[in-house]
Formats: C-alpha cells, sequence, structure tokens
C-alpha cells in the first residue's frame, strides 16, 4: 500500500478553528467506541441519514445511493484536510474492476442527491505509472454533492466528478493523470490545494456539447513533487470548459498551462480553458494557442446556481 496518508503530515498545520471529535447529536457511529465496526455496515442502518466515524483505517469500497447522507469523520479541525484522522482506502484498478466508476473507493450514485463528507482521507492506492491505469479513489453522479476537508489521493482519475452541481473546499486532491475528470458536472473547487505526484494533466474535461457546465478551480493552490511538469487540463472532449482563477500556481506548471488531448486528436476547436487573476512562478509565460484570459472572475452562481445546500462554513 502507498504511503498516501502519509502526505497529510507532509503538508499539515496545527489549528483549532472548530473540532469535530465527537459525534453529533443522534449520528449513527462507526469505528473503534462506535456502534458497527465498518463503514458498510453503519450505512446499511437507515435510522439516520447522519454518521459519525472514529480515528482509524477503513479498508472498504463504499456505495452511497440515497439523499441528503451526511458522513463526518473525526477530527479536532473540520475547516481543514490537515487534521484528518479517517482513512478509507482500496486498490482496485479499473480494469479488475470491470469499469472505471467500479474502481471507486466511495461512489456517490445518482439518488445520492444532496451528499456531504466531512474530514475524509479517500484513497485508492493501486497507482501505477506505467500502466497509467485508472484507480478512482471519489465519483459523483448525484447532485448538490459536498466535500468538505477531504483528501482525495490516487494516480489517474482520482476524482470522477460526472454530474453536479458538486462544491469541493478546504481539500487535499492528489494525482498525476487527468486526476479531476467528467462529463456532464459543473464542479467549484475552492481554497484547496490540487498537488501532482508525477507529470501529468490535473483535469479532463469530457463536456461535448455546448451546455452550461463547467469546471472551475478558484482561490486554490496548485503544486507538485519536485522535477514534476504538470499541465491546468487538458480536452477528453472537444467542448472542455476549466477555468483557474485567483490561485496561486507554483512552477509545476508549464509556460503553455494546457495540452491538447493527443497529436492525433487534439479536441481545441471549441474548448474554453481560461484564466484569471492567477500568481506565481506558473501564472507566466506564453500560454497555448487555444487557451483565453478572463476579464472578471466567474461568480459561484453561474456555476452551481444556487447554493442554499453549501455549507456556508466552507464558502
Amino acid at each position: 500500500m502507498w504511503g498516501f496518508f502519509g502526505i497529510i503530515s507532509a503538508l499539515a498545520g496545527v489549528s483549532n478553528v472548530l473540532a469535530a471529535s465527537s459525534p453529533p447529536s443522534g449520528a449513527i457511529t462507526i469505528g473503534s467506541g462506535g456502534k458497527y465496526s465498518t463503514i458498510a455496515a453503519g450505512l446499511a442502518d437507515t435510522s439516520s441519514n447522519v454518521y459519525f466515524i472514529y480515528a482509524g483505517t477503513y479498508h472498504e469500497q463504499i456505495y452511497i445511493n440515497r439523499a441528503n447522507v451526511k458522513i463526518y469523520g473525526q477530527t479536532s479541525n473540520a475547516l481543514t484536510y490537515k487534521s484528518n484522522t479517517v482513512n478509507i482506502w482500496n486498490s482496485l484498478v479499473a480494469s479488475a474492476a470491470g469499469s472505471d466508476d467500479l474502481s471507486g473507493t466511495v461512489r456517490i450514485g445518482t439518488s445520492g442527491t444532496g451528499v456531504s463528507l466531512y474530514n475524509l482521507n479517500i484513497a485508492n492506492t493501486y497507482g501505477h505509472p506505467v500502466t497509467q491505469s485508472q484507480a478512482i479513489a471519489l465519483s459523483v453522479y448525484g447532485a448538490n454533492f459536498g466535500g468538505y476537508g477531504l483528501n482525495l489521493t490516487s494516480y489517474q482519475d482520482t476524482l470522477l466528478a460526472q454530474y453536479g452541481p458538486e462544491f469541493f473546499s478546504q481539500s487535499l486532491i492528489v494525482g498525476a493523470t487527468d486526476y479531476i475528470f467528467g462529463q456532464h458536472a459543473s464542479l467549484w473547487i475552492t481554497k484547496s490545494v490540487l498537488h501532482s505526484v508525477a507529470s501529468g494533466y490535473m483535469t479532463a474535461s469530457g463536456r461535448s456539447s455546448a451546455d452550461s457546465y463547467y469546471y472551475v478551480i478558484n482561490d486554490s493552490t496548485i503544486e507538485g513533487a519536485s522535477g514534476v511538469t504538470s499541465y491546468l487540463g487538458r480536452p477528453w472532449s472537444d467542448y472542455a470548459r476549466v477555468i483557474y482563477q485567483s490561485c496561486s500556481l507554483s512552477s509545476v506548471v508549464p509556460a503553455a498551462g494546457w495540452s491538447v488531448w493527443s497529436s492525433s486528436t487534439p479536441n481545441t476547436d471549441h474548448v474554453t480553458f481560461a484564466e484569471y487573476g492567477n500568481t506565481g512562478a506558473g501564472a507566466s509565460g506564453t500560454r497555448a494557442s487555444f487557451a483565453t484570459k478572463l476579464s472578471s472572475p466567474l461568480s459561484i452562481t453561474t456555476v452551481l446556481g444556487s447554493t442554499s445546500w453549501i455549507d456556508s462554513s466552507y464558502m
């Protein structure tokens, strides 16, 4: 198993802004000291939609396909991923699982609307840099998904943002190849860190028509391991639309910023790869010819619509 969870220690700081060290009233409890020893067993109890997981490491695959489920991981500071103590992992690769989605460590189904996950480290530890096979940490097919203080880790296809809207804040997303991808979601990632462990591409938008969907990375930090070159994105489909705004881009981002899908299939005729107000070494240089600059930032309501379902502590 990779030492994925060790990345938390390397990036951690000390803070006590908000404690979530004990279960909310009425929560179903999981882990040492809880009612259930596994997450799957706990989720099978539907007497409440609120779950609390005690500190520990859980080797499981989790599927959530009902509405308004809230899962809290034990932590000393809920407003960051850096204090997380709950680790959920599996090591299944897509080729063995039967599909990319079925490899996921945590999967949110289409009926899983309004699901909120707090302070969980979710990893797919397959990560093979030679075969570069897909191995998902988290896949989201349910609308109004909230990811708060999460640490998502894999190598290729870490986060499948397939249907939305989706909101992530105060989170860490780790990968190398197309590690934020999907086709039909509007996605807003804010106050988070994208960390590239090897050279590759951060996003792979599969938007295939002139629809309303965006991937927006807002007010976040883009970084990576030493010597890594990581493009902001490449177009899985010809209408890919990805925006980075008010982000700090480290030197892992090359001057071109963005990449074609491949030399034989560039997929750039209708892409929107845009930036606004980014800073840092990776924000300078001559961008790819198909990239653009915005004259003003996008608002979260433009991208997601109503934000009433989002936990306002993380806005």
